[in-house]
């Protein structure tokens, strides 16, 4: 509300040729108390008026006045903004409590459908905490788009085709044992893979039989299709057992392998326009204007690629659901390959191209390195999650021993711990895993907002609070750091889902519980004066961090 102030203020003060939302861009928050609550740069404008920063700040700032504004100010190129705290207080309140289940919420995406590809384990292989990333982060950006208004579709697109199941193939006719296949699938399907990779450093020709065996699964060889559904089905039963440990759910779960009787059909399509080239025997798409390499669409052995599905799949999803937006939650490392996709519809033109929307992110790492199925360096995400929940009851125990419902309540502090480590980090970056930072009850950690939230309630429900009738006028100068950061949820719920990324409502998260314990650690609150104002207030901050943790995919145990 008051950058809204501002900014309309200083654009009308400036005049028509300044917009509003340019002016409300510059608005900064700083980050020392004494330059105030709100400050306006006038050094952008210093070329264009022909004047000094400070000179623009001191002629501005004279117009500028408003009941929310308590004290302007300039220093040094600066207008500083203070804030009316009881105004601006028990307005926050007011609005928060008008609606406090619509609070944060947008209809900027009403009508409109967003499509999210996400997760996309490869079968017969571990889901590893590198396929963390794009589950969690996928989710939580599903979420955040609900809460904008949009209507959302997850899929898991499971990595079931490819040439790497040639070589799974062969590995297995080579060195698999069915027993231990029938006990433990994912265990031996790894086994036999990464000693496939390992031997054809040695033996090259094994590379030529892994093509070979693809090359039958494509051509619908029996003994190499009921070997490949084999595979799948007991992968898709272990990753069940992960999606229910995070509390994760999709809308459709569609593997490659569905748009192999609809690829002609993409081919055929390329060739009508006039895109498919020869080159070395095989078939591509040019992409020399958009200074991209060719995209490979059919080998020289006429089997199809990844990229010939995706953009099937592409194609059948514009049609299937009509999506305003379609987010490939996807690593990094796959960049190009979505610039060709994109490219390729584009110049086959499909009007719709510019909708396709790579959401990258970093490496998951292991002392610094990247993990890796092929080289058997990898940390199995169930592991991982079963030894986060072992942690999380031992340290219950410890500090709780009577709590009820103990293990689900370790349970929750766990999963929500390996959840939280990955996403309140920017999600272009690398992440390190370590379970001993995840769980620790201090710091920017899952555990700490769990913990915050259970003080919470029992603040609430010590103080009797008539949540029918909450007071809405705070006092106490201590809860201000508190109000000014609550209020800016729905501001960061929308940042958060425009920049597609979680992190920006992970870490607005972290400043309202560490404002929460600093105003309680300094605040009276049950049996004071104030006690229904400031439970009013603390029941905003309950709201907040349960709604919060709930979009980011983490459960909020009410007593830990």
């Amino acid at each position: 509300m008051e950058k809204q102030i501002l900014a309309l203020q200083v654009a009308h003060i400036l005049g028509e040729e300044y917009r509003r939302e340019w002016v409300q861009q510059q608005i900064e928050t700083p980050k020392q108390s004494n330059h105030g609550d709100l400050a306006f740069p006038c050094f952008p404008l210093a070329k264009s008026l022909k004047k000094s920063p400070h000179r623009i700040a001191e002629e501005i700032a004279a117009h500028l006045k408003h009941p929310i504004f308590k004290e302007v100010q300039t220093l040094g190129g600066y207008i500083n903004i203070f804030l009316d705290q009881g105004f601006v207080a028990e307005h926050a309140l007011n609005q928060f409590f008008q609606d406090p289940e619509a609070y944060g919420t947008h209809e900027f995406g009403k009508g409109k459908t967003v499509v999210l590809d996400m997760s996309a384990p490869n079968i017969a292989k571990p889901f590893s905490m590198g396929h963390l990333r794009s589950t969690v982060i996928g989710n939580a950006l599903s979420n955040l788009a609900q809460t904008c208004g949009y209507e959302t579709v997850k899929i898991n697109y499971i990595g079931d085709y490819g040439t790497q199941f040639g070589k799974l193939l062969a590995a297995y006719l080579k060195w698999g044992e069915e027993e231990s296949l029938r006990q433990n699938p994912i265990q031996e399907l790894t086994r036999v893979y990464v000693k496939f990779h390992h031997a054809s450093k040695d033996n090259p020709s094994l590379i030529e039989e892994g093509r070979e065996w693809f090359k039958k699964l494509e051509d619908n060889d029996e003994e190499a299709v009921a070997l490949w559904k084999w595979f799948k089905a007991v992968s898709l039963e272990e990753f069940e057992k992960i999606y229910k440990l995070l509390g994760i759910t999709f809308d459709s779960t569609r593997g490659e392998a569905y748009y192999n009787d609809k690829m002609t059909a993409t081919i055929n399509m390329l060739q009508e326009n006039g895109l498919l080239e020869k080159s070395d025997g095989a078939q591509v798409v040019r992409l020399d204007e958009e200074e991209l390499p060719p995209c490979l669409i059919r080998k020289s052995n006429g089997t199809t690629i990844y990229a010939t599905r995706d953009l099937t799949a592409a194609i059948d999803r514009k049609q299937m659901y009509d999506f305003d937006e379609a987010l490939y939650v996807v690593g990094h490392e796959q960049t190009l390959h979505f610039q060709q996709i994109k490219h390729v519809l584009k110049k086959a033109e499909f009007s719709w191209a510019d909708q396709l929307k790579h959401v990258s992110f970093g490496m998951m790492l292991q002392d610094g390195k990247k993990m890796s199925t092929r080289q058997g360096k990898t940390v199995l995400l169930e592991q991982a999650l079963q030894e986060a929940i072992s942690q999380a009851a031992k340290n219950i125990k410890e500090k709780n021993p009577e709590l009820k419902d103990a293990q689900k309540v370790a349970e929750q502090v766990g999963v929500g711990a390996v959840i939280f480590h990955d996403l309140k980090h920017d999600r272009r970056n690398d992440v390190e895993f370590s379970l001993e930072d995840m769980l620790t009850f201090e710091g920017h950690t899952a555990p700490y907002l769990q913990y915050t939230y259970a003080r919470t309630v029992s603040l609430l429900e010590k103080g009797n609070f008539d949540y029918n009738n909450p007071v809405t006028d705070v006092q106490t100068e201590s809860a201000w750091g508190l109000i000014k950061t609550i209020r800016l949820f729905p501001e960061v719920i929308e940042k958060a889902y425009k920049a597609y990324d979680p992190s920006k409502l992970a870490r607005h998260l972290l400043d309202v519980a560490r404002h929460f314990n600093k105003f309680y650690a300094h605040t009276k609150v049950v049996g004071s004066e104030e006690e229904q104002a400031l439970l009013s207030l603390i029941y905003a901050v309950n709201y907040q961090l349960k709604e919060g943790l709930s979009i980011l995919g983490i459960q909020a145990p009410e007593n830990m």
